[in-house]
């Protein structure tokens, strides 16, 4: 048996086949978790029909191997713990698609780690050097803010030396 990937056979058994555009999500999603957004654009770039592939993702919400709120769940934890803050994951999770209560609630489950990982953020990029003066302080805010902290949790930050 001559085993080959789901990309060549869509040119010989017709990209319109349903089973084809499964196999191939499921492909892609054992690689990663995707958002339907991220999975649609996937398969479209590979040549399936729009109108088949929303059939083929409805399929996979319903037997959950498509979960929107898993993949911010992984994705906001991974994000977290490469030093980036709430602002910012929450702007990424957006433009991968992800809803705005899934968002919320994502984020919210992380309310308590953004403090510590500011701090490590602090520590790794500038030795937890604290700044003397208003520049000093307004160049490291600057970093923190890139990063997708508040100024919230910033100014706690300098609260707490």
């Amino acid at each position: 048996m001559i085993w080959k990937r789901t990309s060549e056979h869509i040119e010989n058994a017709g990209a319109a086949d349903p089973v084809l555009i499964r196999a191939k999500a499921l492909e892609l999603l054992a690689r990663r978790e995707h958002t339907r957004l991220e999975l649609r654009q996937k398969l479209l770039q590979r040549g399936f029909p729009a109108d088949r592939i929303e059939s083929v993702l409805e399929q996979l919400v319903e037997e959950r191997l498509l979960d929107e709120t898993r993949f911010a769940e992984l994705y906001a934890g991974a994000r977290a713990d490469k030093g980036y803050g709430p602002l910012r994951v929450a702007r990424e999770l957006r433009e991968r698609g992800v809803p705005d209560e899934v968002v919320t609630a994502t984020l919210g489950a992380l309310e308590d780690d953004w403090l510590p990982k500011l701090r490590e953020l602090h520590r790794k990029r500038f030795k937890a050097h604290i700044p003397a003066d208003v520049a000093g302080r307004l160049q490291q805010t600057r970093v923190f803010r890139q990063h997708g902290f508040t100024l919230d949790q910033i100014k706690h930050l300098y609260d707490s030396f």
